[in-house]
């Protein structure tokens, strides 16, 4: 080992002399743009940003001087800020204690987000009649996010809950960083060549405002624009609305939330269709009991007639109403018998015995018992378990080939 090396301590309390020690950091004066701040109870922690460097520092206003400041950090402004350096050896990290903040104009930032914003109204973009429906019943959905993300994993489990059958695509894309909005748009551009989902939900989870600056891109917002399919956002974020918010279709706070508005839950579809069939009975049985009831007050005036051709009359209307009624009935009768086949249709699609009787299979890796959804989930030499429409077979895997589409 060499004998310069120093411990992890050592290091820390050295850099902690030369920033603490240091006069010219004793008392400081920086500027910098709000990008994010979160009041304690123990004072205000804040981000310092370089828009154009991308460079940043952590701040905190403590309790005690929070009534002393001139101006009360604000994401998206400009701040002037005196402080001295702190550092905290047990995170590895130093932040800027603050005791006195001026307002220092707007934030170029927060300047360039609202022009951007101003330009993108104007051509009509956020308008709400280029909102388009989400499809009621979807049949396959597109996500873009990060595969690695856990909004994907969130994403796939609400769906799958709510709405057994449903088929969904992951088109993967960086969700931070400055590649993330070249990549997203590469990404929503792949699902509309596939040509398959009939929509798409951009998501990713919360973050700081400084994770999510690719929501706010002109090139993602005018993808989502384009876009030929209904797109849904689900961002986790707390702030103010994101452009890519304010042009989609549609708009959650959360990946969860995105799936719940996407797709409706099939218990309450069931549950809604019982409810129609026990309506429906109850308006054929009302109609009957209606209809018995004239028929007996028809006879019981035929009976007080006593001129033959008044009877006659009277019975001839009769047969008439009656005809009428059985012929009202039938159509009543057949139209709700076609409803209740085309959701029976609908229903039997869920069905996962229905799609192993069309000849496909579920394979099960026999060493952890999960389903198989791809090749490169599987190594050579694993037993797998494949189930049939009728019986099951175990075989073993010799060669992989392909990965995610």
């Amino acid at each position: 080992m060499p004998e310069l090396a120093l411990s992890v301590t050592g290091l820390t309390d050295y850099i902690q002399e030369l920033l603490e020690q240091d006069e010219q950091l004793l008392r400081v004066w920086v500027i910098g743009e709000v990008s994010s701040t979160n009041r304690h109870r123990s004072g205000m922690f804040f981000t310092l940003q370089d828009p154009d460097s991308k460079a940043s520092i952590q701040c905190v206003a403590w309790s005690s001087q929070l009534s002393k400041l001139s101006q009360l950090p604000t994401t998206g402004e400009q701040l002037l800020v005196l402080g001295s350096m702190r550092v905290y050896p047990q995170r590895g990290q130093y932040q800027l204690n603050v005791w006195q903040a001026l307002p220092a104009g707007e934030g170029l930032q927060a300047l360039r987000y609202r022009q951007l914003r101003q330009r993108l109204q104007a051509e009509g973009l956020f308008d709400q009649e280029c909102k388009r429906p989400l499809p009621t019943h979807p049949q396959v959905i597109a996500v873009v996010t990060s595969p690695q993300a856990a909004a994907w994993g969130d994403l796939q489990r609400t769906l799958r809950q709510r709405y057994p059958g449903l088929q969904v695509l992951l088109s993967p894309a960086q969700v931070q960083g400055e590649l993330a909005p070249a990549s997203i748009v590469e990404a929503i551009e792949r699902v509309e060549a596939d040509r398959r989902a009939q929509l798409i939900i951009l998501t990713r989870g919360g973050g700081a405002v400084e994770d999510l600056a690719c929501f706010n891109d002109e090139r993602v917002v005018r993808a989502i624009a384009q876009c030929s399919i209904p797109v849904l956002t689900g961002i986790g974020h707390q702030r103010d609305e994101s452009l890519a918010d304010l042009v989609a279709d549609a708009s959650a706070h959360t990946p969860t939330a995105a799936a719940e508005l996407a797709v409706p839950e099939l218990e309450s579809l069931m549950f809604e269709h019982q409810q129609r069939q026990l309506a429906l009975k109850e308006a054929l049985t009302e109609v009957f009991t209606a209809s018995n009831s004239r028929l007996q007050q028809l006879e019981e005036r035929l009976q007080r007639l006593p001129i033959d051709r008044q009877l006659q009359q009277e019975k001839q209307a009769i047969a008439w109403k009656r005809q009428q009624l059985i012929q009202a009935t039938s159509q009543h009768l057949s139209r709700a018998t076609q409803h209740c086949q085309l959701l029976q249709q609908k229903l039997a699609t869920l069905d996962p015995n229905h799609v192993l009787k069309r000849g496909y299979a579920v394979v099960r890796s026999i060493e952890e018992g999960k389903i198989v959804r791809q090749a490169t989930d599987l190594a050579p030499g694993e037993e797998l378990e494949i189930q049939l429409e009728e019986g099951q077979v175990t075989v073993t895997v010799k060669e992989v080939v392909g990965g995610r589409w």
